[in-house]
């Protein structure tokens, strides 16, 4: 009884062309795997009101609705929430609770209004939404006024 030839004792082309088709095979089962256009998510830039009404949970409204960037104990976006100094942010509790004017370079998951990704993040001056006639009586409430 013969043994088969091992690995290391097949002609090169024949090795490469086996790692080839393995890889080839392994990229076809990851991509069956991903939901149609799970990679094709465009990267945009949205700007509008950015609220954290409480720990973990966060919302970009901007010209063309709410955006969820994060809900506690559920979905969260890949990324820094943009950082706010006293003046650009409005306290609405204890703790982290208020809102602010951002701008995201995000993504959104394909067909949602979710947000998978911001890749930077960027505070404005709370007029700049404010005079914004887009974002006109979509600032977020204050309860402490």
């Amino acid at each position: 009884m013969t043994q088969p030839p091992s690995p290391a004792r097949l002609p090169r082309t024949v090795r490469l062309l086996v790692h080839a088709l393995l890889w080839a095979g392994a990229c076809q089962l990851a991509a069956a795997g991903a939901p149609p256009n799970a990679t094709a998510a465009a990267v945009q830039n949205r700007c509008g009101w950015f609220d954290n009404p409480t720990p973990g949970n966060a919302t970009l409204v901007d010209k063309d609705g709410e955006w969820t960037v994060g809900v506690q104990g559920g979905h969260q976006a890949e990324g820094k929430w943009p950082a706010f100094s006293k003046s650009r942010w409005v306290q609405t509790g204890n703790g982290s609770a208020g809102y602010g004017c951002a701008c995201l370079k995000m993504s959104a998951r394909p067909g949602t209004q979710e947000v998978a990704t911001i890749v930077s993040a960027r505070s404005q001056p709370l007029a700049t939404c404010r005079n914004d006639k887009a974002l006109a009586g979509q600032e977020p409430e204050n309860p402490l006024k």
